[in-house]
């Protein structure tokens, strides 16, 4: 019998005297805000280093302040007052959702009456307060309301460019004087943002860029008249259905044509660089300027995902120079730590050529690339670079892939890396640090401490002061007197793999509980993380209703485990992850005596939907109930940016489009099944849940299906949504997969 090796156990301790214990409920958890964590900011480092902004409840009323701490001193300052952010004729102050300041602090940018895109909120009003005059002014006079995107100042604050229904503008603060830059723009032409897919995939929104001296703006055009339409139907907000077109390119389906232009920020002809390749099979995924000069780095991703082609161009006459190919047998990410250093003679890039994801510097030229962060571990992400120091700042872990601390290393590649986190903090780390890299604004957090935020001082890591300590809602989560979540690695043979459980209340070891196995499995994201999230507060109220509760993350899934970790699923996407969660469960059934092996259940969202059926018709004799929400049934259905990058093309491995996609395996359930959906899922669509619905009753077999309608693919929109859906698959739950102890 393989061993099973428990690495953390996170243990609570609750004072009698201070706390009573309390019976969690799917109201507390669905239906208010009795666990919201409180946040700090949005913080903003200001030009001098020494100090930063953030936004506070006006005490004295209604709205927000924007105020300046001095990070040595803690002294605090008003910088704008709710009052200087009530607009002429209006009684109320702006609601800042989001804010700004211009290179040398003058002006301040306040984002307002936001508006979602797709997930996010990158649409509404937008307002400059002049630091100096104390003026308030809406921009964008004459646009339609709560259309503007990504306003930002010119280098000299004299201007603000921004987006408005697919078209660029730009508007002079001194005379108000609107310029419209691109006029093509609208239903099929996008200009200065980006269609679903490239928001979705390849993280693109902000959609142009200032040139340095402020005298011109680069931008992608995207033209989407080819991309295929799906429509989403609207049956409940009117007599007559309404359908709502959603240009998304399925996989082997044409893409939207992108190229990059450039015109003058005083209007006129747009510009545009040639890059070779067809541009409906190749990926423009970044763009901007190089500081200080005429010139851009745009980087272009083929089809495959596997090479990409990083361009110097030349705003001057258009001319492209090839400096860098970065290539991988599976796929590529791409990646936002692009830092220019030596006066603009080298940049920061990241790669996994040696295995390992690590940050390098490559010459302008292309001539050499040198490794700056060496050393077997992943770096997860980079913090900071602080060229003036000498340093980078980055989240590694190299000795618990659930964890995540802070390290740096020398630019100038000597020494070794140094831990900077101390070692008495066991969880996740994040920092936003200041220019100079004397402070941090540092975020703590593990699976039973909520983020407490504190300022700390660099590198001895001093806490200065406590930001929000969130205190009170780790009091609250303390008095339910919850089961720990253990966290343990199960070996399989061919891998160790990592896995938490949760054990039921009142657990008594001699008698056999029901499990329930939570599952993601996709290479987007991992499940087994030493990380709050929100106090996993669902898994918790099952573990109340008398299950066990385990989590594993398979092969491929996002953690710091290396290349081959990663890529280790390429081409085989729902295959080998289903494989790896099937023996992991098996071997800590033949572990723990307290799991029933005749009562198991699976369940997942999106990726970790598709995991769910997956694993129950190509293991029915294992897992007996699941429940598959807003799912992948067939590979083919979904974007073909997600599933190409990971499977290749589908000429190339249709074999495995097969295989790896659930409906095809359809016909081998056995046990009890409940799948859900909301009809609005612009994401993965009902489509798919259709087309399942379709195939098991070809197959005869009978299962529970729920529909939710004008839901998307996080099926939380509407009054009550969240609630209904939680009850409804906890009612599936004790209907199916008893309960209890036995």
């Amino acid at each position: 019998m393989k061993k099973i090796v428990f690495l953390i156990t996170i243990f609570f301790t609750f004072a009698a005297t201070v706390f009573s214990q309390s019976t969690l409920s799917l109201e507390q958890i669905y239906a208010g805000e009795n666990f919201r964590q409180k946040q700090f900011g949005p913080v903003r480092w200001m030009k001098d280093a020494g100090g930063y902004s953030s936004v506070l409840p006006n005490q004295e009323g209604e709205g927000e302040d924007i105020v300046r701490y001095d990070a040595a001193s803690n002294s605090r300052t008003t910088l704008v007052s709710a009052a200087e952010l009530v607009p002429e004729g209006l009684t109320e102050p702006l609601h800042v959702a989001d804010y700004h300041w211009s290179a040398d602090n003058s002006k301040l940018l306040v984002f307002t009456n936001t508006r979602k895109v797709w997930r996010y909120h990158t649409r509404g009003d937008y307002w400059v307060l002049d630091q100096e005059s104390r003026q308030l002014r809406k921009l964008g006079k004459g646009l339609p309301g709560s259309s503007l995107m990504f306003a930002k100042f010119s280098p000299d604050a004299s201007r603000v460019a921004y987006v408005s229904e697919h078209n660029i503008y730009v508007e002079s603060l001194r005379s108000g004087e609107i310029t419209q830059l691109t006029t093509d723009g609208g239903e099929d032409i996008i200009n200065g943002t980006f269609d679903w897919v490239y928001e979705e995939e390849l993280g693109c929104r902000d959609g142009f860029r200032w040139s340095p001296d402020g005298e011109s703006i680069a931008y992608w055009h995207s033209d989407t008249r080819d991309i295929g339409t799906f429509y989403l139907i609207n049956n409940i907000d009117s007599i007559y259905s309404r359908p709502i077109p959603l240009p998304y390119p399925k996989v082997g389906e044409k893409l939207s044509a992108v190229k990059v232009g450039l015109v003058s920020a005083n209007g006129g002809e747009s510009k545009w660089f040639d890059i070779p390749g067809d541009p409906q099979n190749n990926y423009l995924a970044r763009m901007d300027f190089i500081p200080g000069s005429d010139e851009l780095l745009i980087q272009q991703l083929n089809r495959r995902q596997n090479t990409n082609t990083v361009w110097i161009a030349d705003s001057r006459d258009l001319s492209l120079s090839p400096i860098l190919k970065e290539k991988d047998d599976a796929f590529l990410d791409i990646h936002d730590n692009l830092i220019w250093l030596e006066d603009e003679q080298f940049f920061t890039w990241t790669s996994e050529r040696d295995g390992w994801r690590h940050l390098y510097k490559v010459s302008r030229s292309g001539d050499s690339i040198t490794l700056l962060t060496k050393g077997d571990f992943d770096v997860e992400r980079i913090s900071h670079i602080d060229p003036a120091g000498g340093y980078v700042y980055y989240i590694a872990s190299p000795d618990n892939f659930t964890q995540r601390y802070l390290y740096r290393s020398r630019l100038d590649q000597s020494g070794s890396a140094e831990r900077i986190t101390p070692m008495d903090q066991p969880g996740q780390h994040s920092y936003q640090i200041s220019p100079d890299a004397r402070f941090a604004i540092h975020s703590f957090q593990n699976a039973g401490t909520p983020p407490v935020i504190s300022l700390v001082d660099l590198p001895a890591h001093n806490t200065l002061r406590v930001l929000e300590s969130n205190q009170s809602l780790k009091d609250k989560y303390n008095q339910l007197g919850l089961s720990p979540k253990e966290f343990f690695k199960v070996d399989i043979g061919e891998v160790v793999l990592d896995a938490f459980m949760i054990r039921p209340a009142n657990f008594d070891p001699v008698k056999k509980y029901p499990l329930i196995c939570y599952v993601y499995g996709e290479p987007a994201g991992a499940t087994v993380q030493d990380s709050w999230m929100n106090g996993d507060l669902w898994h918790q109220y099952l573990s109340q209703l008398g299950y066990v509760v385990i989590s594993i993350d398979n092969r491929g899934t996002k953690t710091p485990r290396g290349r081959d970790w990663r890529k280790s699923i390429y081409g085989q996407i729902g295959i080998l992850a289903a494989k790896d969660q099937y023996h992991a469960t098996k071997q800590i059934l033949s572990t723990y005596d307290f799991i029933d092996s005749s009562r198991v259940g699976i369940w997942g969202w999106s990726g970790g939907g598709q995991m769910t059926l997956n694993c129950m018709f190509r293991y029915p004799e294992l897992y007996k109930t699941g429940i598959a929400v807003a799912f992948v049934s067939d590979q083919r259905l979904y974007d073909a940016t997600y599933q190409e990058r990971y499977m290749g093309l589908l000429g190339e491995n249709e074999s495995g489009y097969f295989d790896g996609s659930p409906i095809n395996h359809a016909g081998n359930l056995e046990g009890n099944l409940l799948i859900m959906h909301g009809t609005a899922d612009d994401n993965v669509h009902y489509q798919s849940y259709e087309m399942l619905v379709d195939k098991l009753i070809a197959h005869d077999k009978l299962f529970s299906m729920m529909s939710y309608p004008m839901r998307a693919h996080g099926i939380n929109e509407r009054e009550n949504t969240s609630l209904h859906l939680r009850r409804t698959m906890e009612k599936f739950w004790l209907e199916n997969l008893a309960p209890g102890g036995r």
